[in-house]
């Protein structure tokens, strides 16, 4: 179950990246490679919270699962809490931790 995630904000009303009335799911870094893919593309569900479209991602993608504890979501380009009710049409981001610098 997706429960981490840090909330910083509401989320937006604008409709991200997401051209169809379905939720669009960007990927990132690791969990991206993991993957095999940058983005997902998932039918809406009334009552869809951030952490329900975690959850059908890693349904459909089990082997993302041991990124599930640090995951960081974002909302349409807000930062997200898993409870944060995602809106028809709305972008979901799962960002891993990222390392880097010298």
């Amino acid at each position: 179950m997706c429960i981490g995630g840090a909330g910083l904000a509401q989320p937006a009303a604008k409709p991200g990246y997401n051209g169809r009335v379905g939720v669009t799911v960007l990927l990132f870094a690791s969990l991206a490679q993991a993957a095999g893919t940058r983005r997902l593309e998932l039918e809406w569900r009334d009552g869809e919270t951030v952490g329900s479209v975690c959850a059908r991602v890693i349904e459909r993608m089990p082997a993302l699962e041991r990124f599930v504890p640090n995951l960081v979501f974002a909302l349409n380009e807000e930062y997200a809490d898993a409870a944060d009710p995602v809106p028809r049409g709305a972008t979901v981001a799962l960002i891993p931790p990222v390392s880097g610098g010298s």
